[in-house]
């Protein structure tokens, strides 16, 4: 949520800058609420000042004795107030509800170094790491290459749920656990963040708190229709929500947090596109970094949590680019993100595989996560940021299509050999025997 002391102060200045990101509020809406806000405000306050002070002339009344007559002239004075005031109150509460709803629907304000545009075509190239394969052939998709090595079945996910599904067979399942294994260790070992384990169901509370909802509950799938759980669509919600109404000391400040999850989305909106292969699915994996810093160190966090998620990219060997997205194409709860792209060769040019976001605090007002300097001092926002380190199954693809060659073979990267055993290569109809032990 934005701050809302600044959309009261300057709803001009607010508008305009939401406007950088193709959204346009209804000012002239927004400006009459407020006003009529203030007006029952200050008409509540009234009321409750006049039964105070009609409440201590009774009690002054009873204590001198006074006569019935009078006596009863003032409690019919008090409880016409406490008619007015309920109603006052009953109508404050109903405007307050209305404005609250409105502000969950305002996108964060993008930050200034973000630039302008509407969609990817203003996105910023900041740098790209390795070149695109050259092989001497035409480079198999990933679907072809999965069929060769006979470990990726489209048929009979197809068969027991329905489109956008996959199965995993032999060595390609085995690969998938030794990437999310390896990405695990990695950020663990190398950059310090605390591995956890999250629910993969959340309740709306949990959804609202990141930003998913209200804006996006049809990409969501929802159990229900007894029970207001989601399944999550990315590990961001369970895991930004542990600072959830919590109250960190400067000194516990940076969290780092790693989590490997399931996601699971509609793709609402996404028909006819990339329906064939791995690229969009309503299930699929992703390891997930969350940092909770101090407002001050979300700028430099911001940059080093691209980098963290660069790494595996680069121990993998993978060529990729950091793309700057332009205000147009920057998420509803982020400010500023860093879109990493890795190259495909079948298709020709780089797809999203991470996604890097400082949300500022956005996410920590509808999420109630603050800071203070000690025990004594008064509390503060802080600042969440997340980034995917990475989606499990892109890099898989990502290595078959990248690492193939004329025969269909896929070489493994020396950095990922030990999660499989020491298997550098893999062969079409190959066996694949797993270490003892």
């Amino acid at each position: 949520m934005i701050d809302i002391k600044l959309l009261r102060q300057d709803p001009s200045g607010v508008a305009a800058q939401l406007v950088r990101r193709g959204f346009r509020m209804d000012l002239e809406w927004y400006v009459s609420q407020e006003a009529e806000r203030r007006t029952l405000q200050m008409a509540l306050e009234d009321l409750r000042k006049q039964r105070n002070e009609g409440s201590r002339k009774v009690g002054e009344l009873k204590a001198t004795k006074a006569t019935p007559d009078e006596l009863g002239m003032r409690l019919e004075k008090l409880a016409k107030l406490d008619r007015e005031l309920v109603a006052a109150d009953q109508a404050f509460r109903k405007l307050s509800a209305t404005l609250e709803a409105f502000y969950l629907t305002l996108p964060n304000l993008p930050d200034s170094t973000v630039p302008e545009g509407m969609d990817e075509s203003a996105n910023q190239e900041v740098r790209r790491w390795n070149t695109a394969p050259d092989f001497g052939f035409e480079p198999r998709d990933h679907v072809e290459l999965g069929e060769m090595i006979q470990g990726m079945d489209f048929s009979s996910a197809r068969e027991m749920t329905g489109a956008r599904f996959v199965v995993l067979k032999g060595i390609l399942a085995r690969l998938q656990r030794a990437l999310t294994t390896f990405m695990l260790d990695w950020h663990a070992r190398e950059y310090g963040y605390e591995e956890v384990y999250v629910p993969h169901l959340v309740n709306r509370q949990s959804l609202t708190g990141t930003g998913q909802l209200p804006k996006f509950e049809s990409d969501l799938f929802r159990v229900g229709p007894d029970v207001d759980w989601f399944l999550i669509p990315t590990g961001e919600v369970p895991v930004t929500n542990l600072a959830r109404d919590h109250t960190f000391l400067r000194s516990e400040l940076p969290k780092r947090w790693v989590a490997h999850t399931p996601c699971y989305r509609s793709e609402a909106g996404s028909y006819g596109k990339d329906l064939k292969g791995m690229i969009r699915q309503h299930q699929f994996e992703k390891v997930e970094l969350v940092q909770i810093t101090l407002p001050e160190a979300s700028p430099q966090a911001h940059e080093q949590l691209v980098e963290h998620a660069e790494s595996i990219l680069i121990q993998l060997e993978l060529p990729y680019r950091v793309m700057l997205l332009c205000a147009g194409d920057t998420g509803f709860a982020s400010a500023k993100t860093y879109d990493l792209e890795v190259w495909l060769p079948s298709q020709k040019r780089y797809r999203e595989i991470s996604s890097c976001s400082n949300f500022r605090d956005f996410q920590a007002r509808r999420l109630n996560a603050r800071w203070k300097e000690d025990a004594k001092s008064k509390p503060d926002w802080v600042h969440t940021l997340n980034g995917s380190g990475l989606a499990v199954g892109r890099t898989l693809l990502a290595l078959l299509e990248n690492r193939q060659d004329e025969g269909g073979g896929i070489s493994i990267p020396s950095r990922l050999q030990p999660y499989l055993g020491g298997i550098h290569e893999i062969r079409s109809g190959a066996k694949v025997e797993h270490p003892p032990g």
